[in-house]
């Protein structure tokens, strides 16, 4: 059977919930029993996302092969319980440099390389193989590939992207395309406004393309005249608008979509029925559609407030966190507590904002001592160090529970080199590559010269050691059967917050359990302080598969 495709855009303005909704409809399409598959179009230049401000453009992914992609593959993952590879993330940088090489290669045989169609064809070509590739448990070709293609139609950037999808739909076939173009409704005066939706359709129009789902996000509900307008002036049916308001959490956009009657439309549209569902996967499909029914039910029903000062360098635009906020929802509805998350800028705790700004200083301060437990995520540079560096002294001292991820374990050495262990100017080399203490070094295999896809990326195997029985942490890991789609705190406490929360046991009454978890770091403990730590009753618990890299750190009797 050929491959279905659902392409999802969007219009009027950027960051409007496509990868939610994107990954929603797939959820859909997987409780009916399909076996689906996401891609993400990003029309930035870029080769990857790992030298991105996440500042600007929210969090790097990273993904089993050590792909550094754009974060709606994390949504990917998570919702539809899926792996995927670098190449299910196209940029323009990297189409680009793929028909540049095959240039390069005669693979054109002497012909003028254009944009049309040569790029187009090679967006194709990429979206056919990829969307082939197995990426769940079933090992089997997926029946549906949804394609996100990010930023706003009418961009420039986006223009080759948009023909070639264009071209896509008819090579694809009849009934094997549906399009579904996001676009905002505002609110002015009390009056939804449909002018913006009506001039977004139109440039998709006369792009080439044409709608068959309009998801218009809004504030409240769609008013039954608004639906009937936007159907008149769009030329659609009035049920093939459908409303994304505002929810509680973007776990319940699933369940909006399917109580608008979206799944009759799949089903129509890309003719559905005809595909051969074996009955185990119905069956998995209903299971999945009713615990996602249960969760949701159950994150809306919680009472007891859990709250956990995450305290980092890019907090002002909370994306920059993403899968770690994730992984801090998926635990707290597992263990039925409503969460609520203190986002500390760690320059605020420092010396310096005190003689600066007080107020601010103080308060950062109030809300860290007021916290169930303190989270340090992973970053680079200097700036904010010293007060990620008191905030895990408070966290030891205190006996108040502390994760540290990449960079938040290296903070946690440095401040037990420094407290404890009398070294008063341990440092890290990114700090001050000069230092004479360098408790956190650069790794030798790791290129100093070149920045792009050079650190540690992946997943890689973490050995608990034989001194482990003792740790909470290790308890987490120990069931026999694998855990998935973030039912565990994503916790590999030295390289990075595993992204969908995937976590590998493998384990037997004789030996410690081994782990796989997901890293992106290119510096690392330094392996001549670790016998003066264990002195002094920091130990590591957890090793790479040579023993000299050290993976988890853990205190004895600390909570």
């Amino acid at each position: 059977m050929p491959t279905k495709y659902l392409l999802v855009s969007g219009g009027v303005i950027s960051g409007i919930g496509k990868g939610v909704i994107a990954s929603s409809l797939g959820v859909l399409l997987k409780s009916i029993g399909l076996k689906v598959t996401s891609i993400k179009i990003d029309p930035y230049m870029n080769i990857d996302a790992g030298l991105m401000n996440p500042l600007e453009h929210g969090e790097c992914f990273v993904l089993d092969d050590g792909g550094e992609v754009d974060l709606d593959l994390g949504n990917y993952e998570r919702y539809l319980n899926i792996t995927l590879t670098r190449e299910h993330n196209i940029t323009t940088g990297k189409i680009y440099q793929h028909v540049i090489e095959l240039e390069r290669k005669g693979k054109y045989l002497g012909k003028t390389v254009q944009i049309v169609p040569h790029l187009t064809d090679a967006v194709q070509d990429w979206i056919q193989k990829v969307a082939a590739i197995p990426v769940d448990s079933t090992s089997e070709k997926p029946d549906v590939c949804i394609i996100e293609l990010g930023g706003t139609v009418g961009d420039i950037e986006s223009a080759p992207f948009i023909e070639a999808l264009r071209c896509l739909r008819r090579r694809a076939g009849q009934n094997n395309f549906l399009h579904c173009h996001v676009s905002l409704i505002p609110v002015i005066n009390e009056e939804q406004k449909t002018k913006p939706t009506q001039a977004a359709i139109k440039d998709v129009r006369h792009a080439g393309l044409s709608p068959d789902i309009i998801a218009c996000r809004c504030s409240l509900p769609l008013l039954k005249s608004t639906t009937d307008k936007l159907a008149m002036y769009c030329q659609v049916e009035p049920e093939q608008v459908i409303a994304v308001h505002d929810v509680p959490s973007t776990y319940h956009v699933p369940l909006l979509l399917e109580r608008q009657g979206l799944i009759p439309i799949l089903r129509e549209v890309l003719r559905l029925d005809a595909l051969p569902i074996a009955p185990p996967m119905v069956r998995s499909g209903s299971e999945i559609w009713e615990t996602w029914k249960t969760l949701t039910d159950t994150q809306d029903r919680a009472r007891e407030t859990v709250k956990i000062c995450l305290v980092g360098k890019y907090v002002s635009l909370h994306d920059s966190y993403l899968s770690v906020r994730k992984s801090l929802e998926h635990a707290s509805m597992r263990c039925g507590r409503k969460l609520e998350i203190i986002w500390l800028d760690s320059a605020d705790l420092e010396i310096a904002t005190e003689m600066t700004s007080p107020v601010t200083y103080h308060k950062a301060w109030h809300q860290l001592c007021t916290a169930s437990g303190i989270l340090v995520p992973g970053g680079f540079g200097h700036r904010g160090i010293e007060g990620m560096i008191r905030a895990a002294k408070w966290a030891r001292e205190k006996k108040v529970p502390y994760l540290g991820i990449c960079l938040g374990m290296q903070i946690a050495v440095i401040e037990f080199c420094r407290t404890i262990c009398g070294i008063e100017d341990a440092q890290s080399e990114e700090m001050d590559d000069s230092a004479k203490n360098k408790v956190i070094v650069h790794m030798p295999e790791v290129s100093k010269e070149t920045m792009g896809a050079v650190m540690r990326l992946g997943l890689r195997n973490t050995m608990f050691q034989d001194n482990s029985g003792f740790s909470k942490l290790r308890t987490l890991y120990e069931p026999e059967t694998t855990q998935t789609n973030g039912v565990l705190p994503e916790s590999n406490t030295s390289t990075t917050a595993t992204a969908d929360g995937e976590v590998a046991t493998k384990s037997s009454p004789s030996q410690p359990p081994v782990i796989s978890e997901r890293h992106r770091h290119k510096y690392e403990v330094n392996p001549e302080f670790v016998p003066t730590m264990a002195t002094y009753g920091l130990e590591f618990i957890g090793k790479d598969e040579s023993g000299e890299r050290m993976e988890i750190l853990e205190l004895r009797d600390h909570p």
